[in-house]
């Protein structure tokens, strides 16, 4: 169980704070709440605290553990389907997962593929929540502002493509 001031990540939503804990009534029962609050968009999302694990729930990733993952991806990790649907739902198993790592090769792939290709509207949607959650974390994660976060992403991408603009 986490307690208040314990810095989260909401899988599809990103990271965020636990400002406080709250108790509720729901059929009789008595359960926990926690008030997370996440630092892209001023979002506040009431979460129940025995279905944590389950939403996949986990501790934000320490700030030397947010910068290895963000330098240990050397190759573009773009083996996706060509299939828009199973893409697009190979991508979001990913997101789902809430593991920094995983999120960061969906943002990747998906901004990549946008300059190439063009993305659907469900797939654009995706590379925006892979980038707020990403982006939550580095904030949290970092304690850093969001143009720092920002910045860090860009930093990356612009190594992803400039790998893409010398292999061609």
């Amino acid at each position: 169980m986490f307690g208040k001031g314990d810095k989260i990540v909401y899988p599809m939503h990103g990271a965020g704070v636990i400002e406080g804990l709250e108790e509720k009534q729901i059929d009789g029962k008595a359960a926990t709440y926690y008030i997370l609050s996440i630092p892209i968009g001023n979002l506040t999302i009431t979460v129940s605290s025995q279905k944590a694990e389950v939403l996949g729930i986990r501790s934000v990733t320490t700030k030397e553990e947010a910068l290895n993952i963000l330098a240990s991806i050397k190759e573009i990790p773009c083996d996706i389907p060509e299939n828009w649907n199973k893409r697009y739902e190979y991508n979001l198993e990913k997101i789902k997962s809430g593991e920094m790592g995983q999120v960061l090769e969906v943002y990747i792939c998906l901004y990549l593929r946008e300059r190439e290709k063009g993305l659907s509207s469900l797939e654009k949607k995706l590379l925006s929540t892979s980038k707020q959650v990403l982006l939550s974390e580095l904030i949290v994660s970092q304690n850093i502002e969001k143009e720092a976060a920002e910045d860090m992403l860009k930093s990356i991408l612009k190594r992803f493509q400039d790998k893409i603009d010398a292999s061609t």
